[in-house]
């Protein structure tokens, strides 16, 4: 079983996730148009290789299951993924290491994308990162569960732990009512419940002074 160490030192932006905001961002400004919201010209070409299709679409390839969250509609959607991305993962990289970091975020992301393309009855494509970024805020939750969270709206704070499962409950029923509304809830569980799974499955242990 491959072991992975911790990181020793504490950095605002270590190295996995700077790189995964740098990749986001580069990959944004080329497929994106500020000017209209739409895709540029090598966006529109390429975007539809990469964008996560249905199984069943004659458009899916298997790369899609990790290029898909490397894609974002428009500037609200990058902004809040990669916002929570650093806020989340700059904590979880720092505890875990950069290496177990990087596996564990994709393969939530992965796993994300599974659980939509086969319970969430995908019937179009898919972007963005936040199955991984759900991921991460279960990470989160789990080990840092009495860590207060500001919410914007409304401005009021709420324990990690009860932030992730009012968050959870609200994906769940938003997945099963709300199956037009262009937001891939069954990506958001899943990055949940995968990263549930790794956690348990590594035998992760939250820090003691956050017991």
């Amino acid at each position: 079983m491959t072991q992975f160490q911790p990181n020793t030192s504490f950095s605002l932006f270590p190295q996995g996730v700077k790189n995964l905001i740098f990749a986001n961002g580069i990959i944004f400004l080329i497929t994106k148009s500020m000017f209209t919201g739409g895709w540029t010209a090598l966006g529109a070409t390429f975007a539809p290789f990469l964008a996560l299709w249905p199984l069943g679409s004659g458009l899916f390839y298997p790369w899609q299951v990790v290029s898909y969250m490397f894609l974002h509609a428009d500037l609200s959607h990058i902004f809040f993924n990669l916002f929570a991305l650093w806020i989340f993962g700059q904590a979880i990289e720092n505890l875990w290491g950069t290496k177990r970091f990087y596996v564990y975020y994709f393969l939530t992301g992965i796993g994300a994308a599974l659980i939509h393309m086969f319970i969430g009855g995908a019937e179009s494509y898919t972007i963005g990162a936040s199955g991984a970024v759900f991921g991460l805020l279960l990470a989160f939750g789990m080990m840092f569960p009495n860590q207060y969270i500001i919410l914007l709206i409304p401005p009021i704070p709420i324990k990690a732990k009860y932030f992730v499962a009012i968050y959870g409950i609200v994906e769940l029923f938003s997945g099963l009512s709300r199956v037009d509304s262009g937001v891939a809830h069954f990506a958001h569980l899943g990055g949940l419940v995968v990263g549930f799974i790794l956690i348990k499955f590594w035998k992760i242990k939250r820090p003691s002074m956050h017991a």
